[in-house]
């Protein structure tokens, strides 16, 4: 069964994945790059075998891979960016693979200027990016497979979406809130999985601290600088490694934005940013 651990891209997933790996999947909660390989991204070519010509065809087998994946009889924490939902009447994910979702959202005025650096967008681009009901994201290195496929849609669709459904029990977290009061945010994490997996309910106190300094914004930084991070991008307008880890607490769009794609952004996702408190 999985358990997944679903956002907008550039949201705070991997700050989550990374935390989530150091706790569960570490002896004593240090956090390395290499226990990221314990939370995979869903979908992507691993999970399949057979490389996927077509959007249809990816789509078809998504609940294909996960039927293998309930029958190892084991909890899977898998990282998603789709949008919960289907197409052409192919579901994304049901409740019979799933066991619960953390989904985690971020206020899309700071979304936008992340998404800016990961894929070297200008502002126009990125605000255009957020707001595509049609976005997709998918591995560019293979354009012949769609095993990676990923249908996004815009901001306030892939929050919506997931909002929305009412089959699966998810906890909402926000960014922020990971960021500022950071104990207390990822506590809620630990109790509401070890809940879906039937953990005793009791967060080793020592781990859950090391856990925490170990996937701080400043040590992911510092580690990717030292060590590389197989998730950066490469830019095809420099030529460059794009930094995963970019800008942290100091991703602010009042300094970063022009007020008048700020107020873009405040007019097209006004409901949903006054109802997450970010309006």
């Amino acid at each position: 069964m999985i358990i997944w651990l679903a956002s907008y891209p550039k949201s705070g997933n991997t700050w989550v994945r990374s935390f989530l790996s150091a706790y569960y999947y570490s002896v004593d909660g240090n956090f390395s790059f290499e226990l990221l390989k314990k939370i995979k991204q869903f979908p992507n070519k691993e999970f399949f075998d057979q490389k996927l010509k077509s959007v249809h065809e990816a789509s078809t087998n998504w609940l294909v891979a996960q039927k293998r994946i309930k029958e190892e009889k084991k909890i899977y924490f898998l990282k998603t960016h789709n949008i919960f939902g289907a197409y052409k009447g192919n579901n994304f994910t049901t409740p019979e693979f799933t066991a619960g979702a953390i989904y985690v959202v971020r206020d899309p005025r700071n979304v936008l200027t992340s998404l800016m650096n990961h894929y070297s967008l200008s502002e126009d681009e990125a605000l255009k990016m957020i707001n595509s009901i049609y976005r997709n994201l998918k591995d560019e290195q293979d354009n012949e497979n769609y095993s990676s496929y990923s249908f996004i849609s815009s901001w306030a669709n892939n929050y919506n979406s997931w909002k929305k459904q009412k089959n699966i029990k998810t906890l909402f977290i926000k960014y922020e809130d990971i960021e500022n009061d950071t104990d207390n945010t990822f506590s809620r994490i630990l109790n509401f999985t070890n809940k879906i997996i039937k953990k005793e309910n009791i967060i080793n106190k020592d781990k859950f601290k090391r856990a925490i300094e170990t996937t701080t914004f400043d040590v992911l930084k510092k580690k990717e600088a030292n060590e590389g991070f197989n998730e950066a991008v490469y830019s095809k307008k420099d030529g460059k490694i794009k930094p995963f880890f970019y800008l942290g607490n100091q991703n602010n769009y009042k300094k970063l934005l022009k007020v008048k794609t700020t107020n873009s952004i405040e007019k097209l996702f006004y409901s949903e940013m006054k109802e997450l408190k970010y309006l």
